[in-house]
């Protein structure tokens, strides 16, 4: 160690030829915003020097781009971008991003503690730095049936890993609200270390009692308002934009340079079809900065806030002893990305190829009770009032509808001409053969059924759709496939995605993912769907810790009173 200090040292002063010299760059200042013409000098993984020339044994040609820190997600689930982290790592570090925290809460309600193990295992071997954060609440809440039950006991023995920062999202906070014990046991357990919040819609004084619990940072601001009481009462608010919770526009009126160091960005859930259309990160940055934020706020959330809010002291500024991770540009407004430097190394093929890749686990982890047909999944009683889940385009958010359905010989039938559709989630886990059945407006469909093995938190499978026998048809096939994402109408299936890697990701490279995203999406318009992303939207229906009215294999749940409609 003595011997790379003395290197570094040597190297900042000039006094030998630093290992790598990126060469006349315009650095951004993420403390004043200027722009200032330097070289960059690295040792390994390390930078050394800047605000000067210097010498290296190799040379990166900046060419007069700007260099601003790596970017920093500082929320997400890999397993929502629907591949393998090594494929996340390929798809979103040529994006900028040189940090992600993840939390394996979706894998984790399916495996348990082998989600974890799995991942520390990708996370040692990635390019980006990927770290941990450990999911608190698996199950979410005990309203649905999951893969596994996690206890404090089972996550303290991941505590102390390197690459593993603290708890995950609490988002069961009622129960921390309530003093139920096993919450408590999980807090007192991470006392003193990152324990991060989920906590939408919460105001007053039950924000206060949450925050009491030592609780840090929350992504589930939807309104400006909103987060500034939750700055104020000292949270770092991470704003978000993923493929379904778009939170962005509504919080960025927040962000100037004053407020930037206590907001951060995340995506939460972002799919490749959008991180190609769209970008990551960068996206965001460029859009805040086109709506008017000033760039050295930004980029501030995007880097410096984010390290300084999860602990890691080492990144965040492009600065001497400061972690190498370093974003060149060819535009600072519009965020164009045209190289980066993940530790000390330029990201290319090559080096995602030199990579040690973990096989994948959670094969064949979708296990139906029985083959279903399509009386499993009839709704009988008066259609007089029914509880409809309204759907809110762009958001996780639903409303509690009460809605005149009609009905025949005693069931229920879905109302195509007011958007009702039918919606099911079946017990996937081998523990039970439960379904819940009800119904949901605003998919816009007009025929057929869409069902996916992607089902927040629990990852039952999900179905929405106009006729049983397409429901019950596609259900099926998501069984045989392993779980992913299937569109069916007559009887035939005319798209699918499988994602056999426990039933949450592909094992295919994302290129393969992106594409298929399409057709699904192009097939899902063609059945009259009108949300930009149902696949994903379906998969937030069952989400028992989100307002307003949502639905589990137990049946159809009022959120707000924890109770079953």
């Amino acid at each position: 160690m003595h011997g790379t200090l003395a290197r570094r040292i040597r190297q900042g002063q000039g006094l030998e030829p630093a290992d790598c010299v990126v060469r006349d760059v315009r650095l951004l200042d993420v403390v004043t915003g200027e722009l200032v013409p330097t070289d960059i000098a690295l040792c390994g993984d390390t930078i050394v020097g800047t605000y000067g020339r210097y010498e290296g044994r190799r040379v990166i040609d900046g060419r007069g781009r700007v260099a601003v820190p790596g970017f920093i997600d500082t929320h997400l689930h890999v397993e929502s971008s629907l591949v393998t982290p090594f494929e996340f790592d390929r798809c979103v570090l040529p994006h900028g991003v040189t940090t992600a925290i993840c939390d394996p809460h979706e894998m984790a309600n399916v495996l348990g503690v082998a989600a974890f193990d799995y991942f520390l295992a990708c996370a040692g071997r990635t390019v980006m730095d990927l770290r941990v954060n450990l999911s608190s609440c698996v199950p979410a809440t005990p309203m649905e049936t999951s893969g596994a039950v996690l206890e404090a006991s089972d996550l303290l023995r991941f505590r102390d890993h390197p690459k593993v920062i603290g708890l995950a999202e609490f988002m069961n906070f009622p129960g921390v609200l309530g003093g139920d014990a096993g919450c408590l046991d999980k807090l007192a357990a991470f006392a003193g270390g990152h324990v991060d919040g989920h906590a939408p819609l919460l105001r007053g004084t039950a924000l206060n009692g949450y925050l009491a619990a030592g609780i840090r940072t929350d992504h589930e601001a939807t309104s400006a308002e909103e987060a500034l009481e939750k700055i104020r009462k000292g949270m770092t608010v991470l704003i978000r934009e993923g493929s379904v919770c778009k939170d962005l526009r509504a919080l960025i009126p927040l962000l100037t340079p004053q407020t930037a160091p206590f907001l951060c960005f995340c995506t939460d859930d972002r799919n490749p079809l959008e991180i190609a259309h769209e970008g990551h990160l960068d996206f965001m940055i460029r859009t805040a900065i086109a709506r008017g934020v000033a760039p050295v706020a930004a980029y501030r959330a995007a880097s410096l806030s984010a390290a300084t809010a999860f602990g890691l002291r080492d990144r965040g500024m492009i600065a001497p002893g400061w972690r190498a991770d370093i974003v060149l540009l060819d535009a600072l407004e519009s965020c164009r990305v045209s190289d980066v430097i993940a530790g000390g190394r330029l990201v290319d093929d090559a080096l995602f190829a030199a990579r040690e890749v973990i096989a994948p686990v959670g094969l064949e982890s979708v296990k139906l009770a029985r083959r279903l047909v399509a009386e499993d999944l009839a709704v009988t009683g008066s259609g007089a009032a029914r509880s409809v889940i309204g759907v809110i385009p762009g958001q996780i958010i639903t409303t509690f509808l009460r809605i005149d359905l009609p009905e025949r010989d005693g069931i229920v039938l879905p109302d195509p001409a007011a958007d009702v559709a039918k919606v099911v989630v079946v017990a996937r886990h081998g523990v039970n053969d439960n379904i819940g059945r009800g119904f949901v407006k605003g998919f816009g469909l007009t025929g057929g059924a869409l069902a996916s093995s992607v089902g927040h938190d629990s990852h039952n499978l999900c179905a929405v759709g106009l006729d049983d026998a397409d429901m019950a048809r596609a259900l099926n096939r998501l069984a045989e496939i392993g779980g992913g994402f299937v569109a069916v109408r007559d009887g035939v299936v005319l798209a699918e995605l499988p994602l056999p890697v426990a039933g949450l990701m592909s094992d295919q490279p994302y290129e393969a993912v992106r594409d298929a995203l399409v057709v699904l999406r192009d097939v899902a318009r063609g059945l009259g769907g009108t949300l930009e992303e149902p696949f994903l939207q379906l998969a937030f229906l069952p989400l028992p810790v989100i307002p307003h009215l949502k639905i589990t294999d137990r049946g159809m749940l009022d959120v707000d009173r924890m109770a079953f409609v």
